[in-house]
């Protein structure tokens, strides 16, 4: 610590290239923690345990739907306290560029999200109105719906009647309790009689089943009967967490941890080049004050290490400058995140890569250099060779 002063005034000896390079490394791991955070958000939860609402869907896909007919099936497995049935929709509201999610759903959904909050007289009106629908008061806000209103979807998979015109008429508005969990009112549910009895195609089919468990600590257990109803059959089944189940939705789009893993690579093979020519030119531009250093007594070894030292220190400025903003903008993503993403800030196991890279970083780009001002010869470097 003692020689932190010189350490400090040697970094910063051209003020403008040394910004400029924090600039760079404070980026990239701005750019990490929001990302390796991301990814981390869509890996959690794929452990059933300490679970109690499960997701039954297609071993082979998510797009693959399910026989009807396994329905009390999956009601009567011990450990079962509520099952409901869904599949997706996929329809759009006048411009297909404005997705939000819509499926259809079947009597009791409502019961198995308390987070939802609905009037059990919309719930009611709801189930009893073939064509009816509920939507997520900031959907409804966005379009200007409101009780009674006729709207129309666009179907983009399930034709009805010849045609990709769907009518529902607006029965219910719900809200989420959860401020952190607003992203899940742009959503559309109607009633699953309605789309098996006019899509042209489906008949008796579901996409998947939403299981409430009596007891959340027995989730492994429930999860492997429910699977083993339809082991060795044409619609096997996977019993997963919602998160899994959200993930596995997602990744039909992108495969979040491949692109991640693809530009943090290019990101840091950059900063590598960036931050070693920093480093280089710092030390050549210095030779002679090292030559002189020498002289007064400084050894080799000190020499490495205070060059090293300087490599680190830069690093691990601008790095923990990055990850800090990466933790206060990681909320404000969450927020938009439609509920896929439930993180506060920036995870603890991403803090610790994150440091555990900045130091390998430094330790690299400051090892040549470091080397060179070690190997440094007293004659030639005073005489300008």
């Amino acid at each position: 610590m003692k020689y932190l002063h010189l350490i400090w005034a040697a970094l910063f000896r051209s003020k403008t290239r040394t910004s400029l390079t924090l600039l760079s490394v404070v980026t990239a791991f701005l750019l990490f923690g929001l990302l390796d955070s991301v990814r981390m958000a869509f890996n959690a939860g794929t452990n059933v345990a300490g679970y109690d609402r499960l997701i039954v869907s297609s071993r082979l896909s998510i797009t693959q739907m399910l026989p009807y007919s396994l329905t009390p099936q999956v009601a009567k497995v011990p450990g079962v306290k509520q099952s409901v049935y869904a599949a997706w929709f996929g329809g759009y509201y006048r411009d297909p560029k404005e997705f939000f999610p819509n499926f259809a759903v079947g009597p009791g959904f409502f019961d198995l999200y308390p987070e939802y909050d609905i009037s059990k007289a919309q719930v009611t009106a709801f189930e009893s109105t073939r064509d009816g629908i509920v939507v997520g008061e900031s959907l409804a806000k966005k379009h200007g719906w409101k009780i009674g209103d006729t709207v129309p979807l666009q179907a983009t998979i399930f034709p009805t009647k010849g045609g990709n015109t769907w009518t529902f008429k607006l029965m219910g508005v719900f809200k989420v309790k959860d401020q952190k969990r607003r992203g899940e009112e742009n959503q559309l549910v109607f009633n699953w009689q309605y789309f098996d009895e006019a899509n042209d195609f489906v008949k008796s089919r579901v996409g998947w089943y939403i299981v409430k468990l009596d007891d959340a600590d027995n989730a492994t257990q429930v999860a492997r009967a429910i699977d083993a109803l339809s082991e060795n059959s044409d619609h096997e089944t996977k019993t997963q967490t919602e998160t899994a189940f959200n993930q596995a939705f997602v990744k039909q789009f992108a495969d979040i941890g491949l692109i991640v893993t693809a530009i943090m690579s290019a990101v840091f093979f950059t900063l590598l080049l960036l931050t070693g020519n920093t480093m280089a030119q710092a030390v050549r531009e210095r030779i002679p004050e090292l030559a002189v250093m020498k002289t007064i007594g400084f050894s080799n070894r000190s020499l490495l290490l205070l060059v090293m030292a300087e490599s680190v220190l830069l690093v691990l400025l601008g790095g923990l400058i990055g990850m800090a903003i990466a933790s206060v903008v990681m909320s404000m993503i969450a927020a938009v995140s439609g509920g896929m993403i439930q993180l506060d800030t920036v995870p603890a196991e991403t803090w610790l890569m994150a440091i555990g890279l900045m130091l390998a970083i430094g330790l690299v780009v400051g090892l040549l250099p470091a080397l060179r001002a070690m190997r440094l010869n007293i004659v030639d470097a005073l005489a300008g060779r």
